[in-house]
């Protein structure tokens, strides 16, 4: 992958932006460090002091965001009228344990963990900061571009949307992002015009009533029997209620009622997500959940309180930005290390910037080729094929400069 020579575009023009030996050595250096000190959301204070250190010292002058954690970072003059292309990446990590072995960057921090690939797309919106902040100062920057490291990307309703409040979108015309993905080879990357993502919310659900001894039910509310029931059919019941192309999926990931053996509980818990493919049934998914919830724990004489926590809108990639995209993937590897990519049930606060401007997220292939175990996103052996971390910056590089009409 490595490849020490300018790439031509179209035309024959030589495009700088690729990496140096020295620099992808630092990049990969400066992932590890983060990887093996991994930070919540909002809590990403060593992650935000190495960024704004490093970019400091390349003469860059960057600022930390009003909710105290995140960067944003403007790269070239910026006249205050022409539109920029911002560059985004979160910086927060998960709370669950790192079981990787036979690595040495494992995270040094009990039960939090890099298992989404943040680590990897903060460096390489770093690494690609570097570069473009060199071709400024040689004057090959045709267009000025805006860094965002955006904390809390994993706590809903997401913190992109007290980035965009502490104003990272400010004369952003645009907006880039990747997103690692596990079941693509380390070199391609994976494109769709349109949703890319889905829509994420929370669900959390108590039911109560009367319980009692199991030789009696019927003089109780039978608790663990109604959990089951909402557990069970109200997914069923949506599955009836929506268009079926709208994807809406209710999948609980908690169920906790009862102590013992024979006393029927007076109390139960479910905790899930709701998840749909469209901005309507986005919309529409609260009021739908909420009748079906009471219309089942009805049945069975529990008493049911709701509680419905918006998460994020699917992400809807804007056309000619992934074709951006696809140009500058183009012009670095060639077609052939683009491929076109499904539209996920995950969810993704990218989706909040492009409520406000046009943008488009890759997903950028981590996978070491050959490899044939099956890896995913959130589990604590997650790992990424560092050579991905090039892939990424020469893309932002190359998009920064098509976009910024470099021919």
């Amino acid at each position: 992958m490595s490849r020490e020579s300018e790439t031509d575009v179209p035309g024959g023009v030589a495009l700088p932006g690729t990496l140096s030996e020295t620099l992808r050595a630092e990049l990969i250096a400066f992932r590890r460090d983060l990887h093996m000190h991994p930070e919540l959301g909002n809590q990403e204070f060593r992650t935000t002091a190495a960024l704004k250190a490093r970019l400091e010292q390349a003469g860059l002058r960057p600022r930390v965001l009003s909710t105290g954690t995140g960067l944003l970072c403007d790269i070239g003059d910026w006249d205050g009228e022409t539109p920029l292309l911002a560059l985004r990446a979160d910086i927060d990590a998960l709370p669950i344990p790192d079981t990787k072995t036979g690595v040495p960057y494992r995270s040094t921090i009990p039960d939090r963990a890099h298992a989404c690939g943040h680590d990897v797309h903060t460096t390489a919106v770093l690494g690609a900061g570097l570069i473009l902040a060199a071709l400024d100062r040689r004057g090959l920057l045709p267009r000025p571009v805006r860094l965002i490291f955006q904390p809390a990307e994993e706590v809903l309703p997401g913190g992109a949307t007290e980035a965009i409040e502490a104003g990272v979108l400010e004369g952003v015309g645009k907006i880039i992002g990747v997103h690692c993905d596990p079941r693509v080879d380390a070199g391609v990357i994976g494109l769709r015009p349109g949703p890319i993502t889905s829509a994420c919310d929370r669900l959390e659900v108590t039911l109560d009533g009367p319980g009692g001894h199991t030789a009696r039910p019927h003089l109780t509310t039978d608790l663990v029997t109604a959990a089951a029931k909402v557990a069970t059919e109200v997914p069923a019941l949506l599955a009836r209620r929506v268009d079926a192309r709208s994807g809406l999926s209710v999948t609980w990931g908690r169920i906790q009622s009862g102590h013992v053996c024979n006393v029927i509980p007076q109390h139960a818990e479910l905790s899930g997500t709701v998840r749909c493919l469209d901005l309507p049934s986005w919309r529409a998914a609260p009021d739908l959940v909420h009748a079906a919830i009471d219309e089942i724990a009805a049945l069975h004489r529990a008493k049911s309180q709701i509680t419905y926590i918006r998460g994020v809108p699917p992400v809807v990639n804007d056309p000619a930005v992934t074709e951006l995209l696809r140009a500058a993937q183009s012009v670095r590897r060639g077609a052939y290390a683009i491929e076109d990519t499904e539209q996920s049930l995950g969810g993704e606060d990218f989706s909040w910037y492009l409520e406000r401007v046009p943008g488009a997220m890759a997903r950028l292939g981590v996978r070491t080729p050959g490899d044939t175990v099956k890896r995913d996103l959130h589990r604590g052996d997650f790992d990424a094929d560092e050579r991905a971390i090039e892939v990424g910056v020469e893309l932002f590089t190359a998009a920064a400069l098509i976009d910024g009409g470099l021919d």
